[in-house]
């Protein structure tokens, strides 16, 4: 029988994502944020492609980021609610990872394979930030998905879309318990 790592199953089964929100400062510095974006790469990779790339945002990146998200959101005529998630994310996180999917060519490996390593990073550093004692949520909305703002705002370039921002910081409230899956009504057994 392997050996079971009680800890960190204990771990995951009680993982929860802080609001963004809920997020302020200090975040991790470099340092500290190194252990976190190793762990995070440690992800199922077919093909050893690396179907990913991260960039982290510091304050004034986050500010600048803001910006071109309200410029941005005004270009496409965005109600304002929407518009401000989208610039809130920016301007009010202490520290933020983009998770970009970077689309290798080869005929070993499919694009949908690919985006599942994109995503699999994402949830790896949020569980390596908690982890770590951070606060932690991973988020997305109309920011990540305008190729308009990633070119803009992050220099994204052909064959490259936002998979995530993982935003980090010091937690100032625990989110209330919410419900799971229902694990029968999800699992069905085959033998």
């Amino acid at each position: 029988m392997p050996a079971a790592n009680p800890a960190a199953l204990e771990f995951l089964l009680t993982r929860r994502s802080r609001p963004a929100k809920s997020l302020t400062t200090p975040a991790p510095d470099r340092a500290a944020l190194m252990p976190i974006l190793t762990a995070g790469l440690r992800v199922p990779d077919h093909g050893k492609l690396e179907p990913w790339r991260l960039i982290v945002l510091e304050r004034a990146a986050l500010d600048r980021l803001a910006t071109v998200a309200g410029a941005r959101a005004q270009a496409l005529a965005l109600d304002p609610d929407r518009a401000a998630k989208g610039v809130g994310q920016f301007a009010q996180s202490p520290l933020c990872v983009a998770v970009i999917e970077v689309e290798r060519p080869t005929d070993k490996v499919p694009a949908l394979e690919q985006t599942y390593s994109a995503g699999a990073v994402c949830l790896s550093l949020v569980n390596a930030a908690l982890a770590a004692g951070w606060g932690a949520c991973w988020l997305s909305g109309w920011v990540a998905h305008d190729a308009g703002f990633g070119r803009a705002a992050l220099g994204l370039t052909d064959g490259e879309r936002v998979a995530g921002f993982i935003h980090i910081g010091t937690e100032t409230s625990a989110p209330p318990e919410r419900p799971r899956p229902d694990i029968a009504a999800s699992v069905t057994w085959a033998e």
